[in-house]
């Protein structure tokens, strides 16, 4: 069964996934020692202290620092206990990346490490501007092109305004995640109506994936653009929609991306979960732990590409319950159909 293996990004280790890491991987000794040792030699919490602690907390927990190494660590453990299927793709949702670079062997998993954790406390200790997310398709998933074209404008219009910073951050399946400063944030807060919890601010996140990050990728390119990058074994699908292809990829090339367009760029997940569908045509798309709300982005992402002819949320679930075509490792009842 081929597959394409999809690494989440912030936002994904919650109050129900304290403690999996250590309960899951545990075993995995020389792995979990390698990330311990980058940890503590940056003077940071270890991940057993963050994923064994008594309650889960907000302010500790969702940090940069904090969030974007227990994310990572569970994301290239999980991928580690993939069995029975082919992988042959790999992508992520925004940190994700950092993730699937390790996933798909671009860097050694320390090293992997090393730079998810380390442009997580970057990005904590700058914490420029914020997030917020806000959905575009309905409950039924139906595409609705004019909807987004029409929010997209208004993002627009804001981010022109004299002192007001706002622009689309990530394309996720049926939501846009927005990014800027407290004036853009509030101006779209203040001309959309509310649909259920959203608009909806995302606590301790900066403006991801925009130009007001360019100081943040100015130190990652100082700290990061020398880590020892190797060809990958897995073709990667990048925030773009471009693939990286084992054996040809300029590693150059494929750090200055990273550390570059990445940070400063809009994300465009749903593009990248697009061109996996028909690029490679797998079976199943696998999301990685922790946790299990990218499951929703990549359905999204599936139907928005009518992909197998899936044009709305029904289609999507009677396909599933057919035949499932994703996985969440973080749902107890799915991941055992790929860990043997």
């Amino acid at each position: 069964m081929k597959a394409v293996v999809v690494c989440p990004g912030r936002g994904t280790y919650g109050k129900g996934e304290l403690g999996s890491l250590l309960r899951l991987h545990s075993a995995k000794r020389d792995l979990l020692a390698g990330y311990e040792a980058v940890r503590a030699a940056a003077g940071q919490d270890s991940l057993a202290a963050l994923d064994g602690a008594a309650r889960f907390d907000v302010a500790r927990h969702t940090r940069g620092d904090n969030a974007s190494a227990l994310i990572h660590a569970m994301t290239v453990a999980d991928a580690m206990d993939l069995a029975g299927v082919e992988v042959v793709a790999v992508t992520g949702n925004s940190m994700g990346w950092y993730s699937a670079l390790a996933v798909a062997g671009a860097l050694a998993p320390v090293e992997g490490f090393r730079l998810a954790n380390g442009m997580g406390a970057l990005m904590q200790a700058a914490l420029i501007g914020g997030q917020l997310v806000y959905p575009h398709m309905g409950d039924d998933w139906r595409p609705d092109p004019a909807r987004k074209a029409e929010l997209l404008a208004l993002v627009a219009e804001i981010g022109a305004r004299p002192s007001h910073q706002l622009a689309l951050s990530i394309d996720l399946g049926g939501m846009l995640v927005l990014a800027g400063d407290e004036a853009g944030l509030a101006a779209f807060e203040a001309a959309v109506p509310k649909a259920g919890q959203f608009p909806l601010r995302l606590p301790n996140h900066a403006a991801f994936h925009t130009a007001l990050q360019a100081p943040v990728a100015a130190k990652g390119r100082t700290a990061y653009l020398g880590l020892p990058w190797q060809q990958p074994t897995l073709p990667m699908i990048d925030g773009r929609g471009e693939i990286w292809w084992p054996r040809s990829s300029d590693l150059g090339a494929l750090a200055e991306y990273t550390l570059g367009h990445q940070v400063v760029a809009a994300y465009d997940f749903t593009r990248a979960i697009t061109v996996a569908a028909r690029e490679f045509a797998p079976d199943l798309f696998i999301v990685t732990g922790p946790g299990t709300t990218m499951g929703g982005a990549v359905a999204q992402s599936l139907v928005l590409a009518n992909w197998q002819g899936m044009s709305s949320k029904d289609d999507f679930m009677a396909r599933q319950a057919e035949r499932p075509v994703l996985v969440s490792m973080g749902r107890e009842d799915q991941r055992p159909l790929v860990t043997g």
